[in-house]
């Protein structure tokens, strides 16, 4: 996270104040554990998959997503702190311990989420969940339907575009919804790549089938050390999975400096303050998160 924070321009908005203060992201994952990094903003827990009470992480991916969104870097002395370490999270379990869910799970867990928003100050939704095209066309209605759902209440969807690259049309449901916005790791061709499991130019991209350009925005995701679940206290883990919470972090700052504005607003934001890299459009979207230039840009929106 110390590189990713560099990379984003994040450690400037950190040294301006602006942390995400007060702002709700919900996390749609493997769960939680009780990390000190969390101090005392895990605001509400729902487990969707097993019922229990408590927040717990039986596979580690959550904790390291949440960590990579708002972790405050306790135990590393501020090395390894999240973008956002200043924001509330609401913790929804929707996947099993092997990281695999059921659409029945996660339509639960946005039905919740939509109808405790104000309760949570619920601005962001981060998705890490993959639906493969092969999967039931009512199943993949059902989801994407969610999804515009929780947008047209208010809430910035952020899913990950899958690690099924290079080739096109590869973006994993629901991150192929229009309206939502799509994160690809804008580092999935470095040398990392093989102890981690993943081939190079990992990250899925468009166009979709409805020609859609996605993944709209790029953020780094490979490699990204974060909150651990085991008996340690962070660990590295690489995907479209990390890159996800990178952009959820930088839109919880940007919402923190600037609550007044809607999902459609910071879609916008994130289309004028992306870096364009030297990559074609299907890989890239508009370019790669630069979270300065988005409050600059923000500042201009009030």
């Amino acid at each position: 996270m110390e590189r990713t924070g560099k990379e984003t321009n994040a450690d400037y908005a950190h040294r301006a104040g602006y942390i995400g203060n007060g702002v709700g992201v919900a996390i749609m994952d493997t769960g939680i554990t009780k990390h000190p990094d969390f101090d005392h903003r895990i605001l509400a827990f729902r487990d969707f998959y097993n019922q229990k009470k408590y927040p717990y992480d039986d596979n580690g991916h959550g904790t390291h997503i949440s960590g990579i969104i708002g972790g405050n870097g306790a135990l590393s002395h501020g090395r390894y702190m999240g973008m956002a370490p200043g924001c509330n999270l609401i913790v929804l379990k929707a996947l099993d311990r092997n990281g695999n869910g059921n659409t029945k799970e996660v339509l639960e867990a946005t039905e919740w989420m939509v109808k405790n928003k104000e309760r949570y100050h619920i601005r962001i939704l981060n998705i890490s969940v993959g639906m493969l095209p092969e999967a039931k066309k009512e199943e993949q209605k059902r989801l994407l339907e969610a999804m515009e759902w929780a947008w047209e209440n208010g809430i910035v969807v952020v899913a990950a575009a899958g690690n099924n690259g290079p080739d096109a049309n590869s973006v994993t449901i629901p991150g192929i919804c229009k309206t939502i916005i799509t994160v690809g790791s804008s580092d999935d061709d470095g040398l990392l790549l093989k102890q981690n499991g993943l081939l190079p130019g990992y990250s899925g991209r468009g166009p979709t089938k409805q020609c859609i350009v996605k993944p709209e925005i790029l953020a780094p995701g490979t490699n990204i050390i974060s909150c651990s679940s085991k008996n340690k206290p962070y660990e590295a883990k690489s995907g479209t999975s990390m890159a996800t919470p990178v952009v959820s972090g930088a839109i919880a700052i940007l919402l923190g400096a600037y609550p007044w504005l809607t999902p459609a607003e910071v879609k916008l934001i994130l289309h004028d303050s992306a870096v364009p890299l030297e990559r074609k459009n299907e890989k890239q979207g508009w370019g790669k998160i630069d979270v300065k230039r988005m409050l600059e840009v923000g500042k201009g929106r009030g």
